[in-house]
């Protein structure tokens, strides 16, 4: 049975699948990233991970896998296959589509970014799927997106489009890493409203998740947390909305696992914001925490499927 191998590679974990070429998944699997152990033996692991997947798919199938498919965190250079900078594994500069290549027998391999992955399979197989043009937002540790454009996501000329987690909403306001005062993701991620909300409590070991079931209980404390953060990523995706003009909104990562809590205040937040711009459809993610291999998966088909290699985009 013809069939491509897809891994996602994180920060903590490691998914990964065997994907037909009818887009069912034949065999999954999972594993710890190991970043204590160093940037060199978290690579060795891929491979050998893809390695052992190859070979799975020898035994069950009766053939290696047609192509490979990996999303991986950080900067990402697709076009050279290079995974250029990650902070959390600590990688600089690997060649990771020529060492993958080599690993499985020269198949080709797809490399591409771990949230515009996760966008491609919402894009086309999940929440946002027939929508030619989409916006996908991950909420999680940091505020990523990715921007879909007929069926692909648009990497950017740099690799960089869709980071609307670095779109300032509040000028002048609490620094961020990436050098910039009051970007999105300082107000609206998971991480920052965990933090607010353990400042507002007084309990360092709440989360986003615990100001959730706060604000569903009734809490004038929470409620406040709650929608400072959801008035700043209103603003965010109003100024996305305004560049991008998507007919679908797609928000995923772990704060959108709070549902209507998150997405009612959050609508009428962007209603009330919008002007000329036609609002487009603001649903949830549909694919959860596969996405990114889902969407590896859809890489590695397209380096199979498309004529053109030019059209593999991540």
């Amino acid at each position: 049975m013809r069939h491509v191998i897809a891994l996602d590679v994180g920060g903590t974990g490691m998914k990964a699948a065997l994907v037909g070429m009818d887009g069912e998944l034949l065999h999954r699997s999972r594993r710890a990233t190991g970043r204590e152990r160093g940037p060199d033996a978290v690579v060795a692991d891929i491979l050998g991970f893809a390695a052992e997947l190859r070979a799975h798919g020898v035994r069950r199938y009766g053939e290696p896998a047609s192509a490979s498919g990996v999303a991986v965190p950080g900067i990402v250079d697709a076009a050279q296959g290079v995974a250029v900078y990650a902070a959390n594994l600590g990688w600089r500069d690997v060649p990771l589509r020529a060492l993958l290549a080599e690993r499985l027998g020269g198949v080709p391999v797809a490399l591409g970014h771990d949230v515009r992955a996760g966008g491609l399979a919402e894009g086309r197989i999940g929440a946002g799927r027939g929508a030619d043009r989409f916006l996908f937002v991950a909420l999680g540790t940091g505020i990523a997106g990715a921007i879909g454009v007929d069926g692909r996501v648009e990497a950017g000329a740099h690799g960089f489009a869709g980071e609307i987690g670095h779109v300032v909403v509040r000028p002048g306001g609490a620094p961020c890493p990436c050098g910039q005062r009051g970007c999105l993701e300082r107000y609206a991620s998971a991480a920052s409203v965990s933090g607010a909300w353990a400042a507002a409590c007084g309990d360092p070991g709440a989360d986003a998740a615990d100001c959730a079931k706060a604000v569903e209980s009734g809490d004038a404390r929470a409620r406040r947390v709650w929608q400072e953060a959801v008035d700043a990523l209103a603003d965010g995706l109003v100024t996305a909305l305004t560049l991008l003009d998507p007919g679908t909104l797609i928000i995923g990562g772990g704060l959108a696992e709070a549902g209507e809590t998150l997405f009612t205040p959050l609508r009428e937040a962007v209603r009330r914001r919008v002007t000329f711009q036609k609002p487009p459809s603001l649903v949830p993610a549909a694919l959860g925490d596969t996405a990114g291999c889902l969407g590896a998966g859809l890489l590695a088909r397209d380096l199979i499927d498309t004529t053109d290699p030019s059209e593999v985009t991540t």
